[in-house]
């Protein structure tokens, strides 16, 4: 069956958002099977490429071959790019839930979400810790318990997901627990089959500690905590490993040894990922009922006030979210 469209969510008007979405667009518009709208302001787009505005998303296979097809939202105020303005929080956090809603009813076969800055929202009764604990708050179902997505990132090769992200290096042997690392392990396990099609799934562990802990001599964390998670997974039959060293694990993943690792720490996993593929990585939201993808970088005020904004990874979050979407159909 032909997938329903993408929903882009228009990410922070001031940033690159508006510029690289029009990029994509014209890179993509001869590809119907990755065909997208934008939830955004029309007026965003129109100093970049052809826009045509919708009323339904239904109308995006139409469109997209001529036009970049935007749902509007609200009303915007004029936007200089590199200036970000309170004034347009309302409008960003209701395109993110708009875009949600599209989704969960099937009008869209999955989100990309274009960066915002959440110090922006917080005026707007924006109240969580980061844009993918807004997205699994909608997702919570009614009265059920809260959903955990897990960040992992793609790009170089490579398949990265995080155990914890952004707090302190001193906070994190605090918070990992062998319960949290087996529920983790088997998201991630989960949706290597069902997002990327692998049927037998390889993951490895990273340890936390130099060398792994060296045996205990150089930390306890992988004796105590990250190799019991991974003996009570391989007991249910997920493929996992004990905890490797950090600085060869990932040379193993790219030699085909693993299908996937789970970092420790958030500059333990993403510094792999963007040295080798600084432009084009994309974070991927595992543990969703709704396919959600997003470029890896921020909100760049810089290089939308300079117009010079690449958009790599947002087309490359937009294949992802097509592949995810197909695999999840065939499921």
């Amino acid at each position: 069956m032909p997938l329903p469209p993408l929903v882009l969510s228009m990410g922070d008007p001031a940033g690159v958002g508006p510029a690289i979405t029009a990029a994509a667009w014209a890179s993509l518009q001869t590809d119907p099977s990755v065909a997208f709208y934008v939830i955004g302001a029309p007026e965003l787009y129109r100093d970049h490429c052809k826009v045509q505005v919708i009323s339904s998303p239904a109308e995006t296979i139409g469109v997209f071959g001529s036009a970049l097809p935007v749902l509007p939202i609200g009303v915007m105020p004029h936007v200089d790019p590199g200036r970000p303005d309170p004034a347009t929080a309302a409008a960003i956090i209701s395109a993110i839930e708009t875009g949600v809603a599209h989704v969960r009813v099937g009008q869209a076969a999955g989100l990309v979400t274009n960066p915002i800055n959440k110090a922006l929202l917080y005026g707007a009764g924006f109240r969580h810790p980061g844009h993918t604990e807004f997205i699994a708050e909608l997702c919570r179902p009614e009265d059920g318990e809260p959903l955990r997505p897990v960040m992992m990132l793609t790009g170089g090769g490579l398949r990265v997901a995080l155990a914890t992200i952004h707090q302190s290096l001193a906070s994190v042997p605090g918070s990992l627990t062998q319960d949290s690392l087996i529920e983790l392990g088997t998201i991630v396990h989960t949706a290597l089959q069902s997002d990327f099609g692998i049927a037998t799934p390889r993951i490895a562990f990273t340890g936390l500690n130099p060398h792994a802990g060296e045996s205990g001599a150089l930390g306890r964390e992988e004796i105590d905590i990250i190799n019991p998670a991974a003996e009570t997974l391989r007991y249910r039959n997920i493929n996992i490993s004990d905890a490797r060293p950090g600085d060869t694990v990932f040379a193993e993943a790219l030699s085909g040894a693993f299908d996937a690792v789970i970092a420790m720490t958030h500059d333990q996993g993403l510094i792999p990922v963007k040295t080798l593929d600084f432009w084009g990585g994309v974070n991927m939201t595992l543990g969703l009922p709704i396919v959600r993808t997003s470029p890896d970088h921020g909100t760049g005020y810089e290089a939308a006030a300079a117009g010079t904004a690449r958009p790599d990874s947002l087309i490359a979050a937009i294949r992802s979210a097509v592949m995810v979407a197909r695999n999840r159909q065939t499921k």
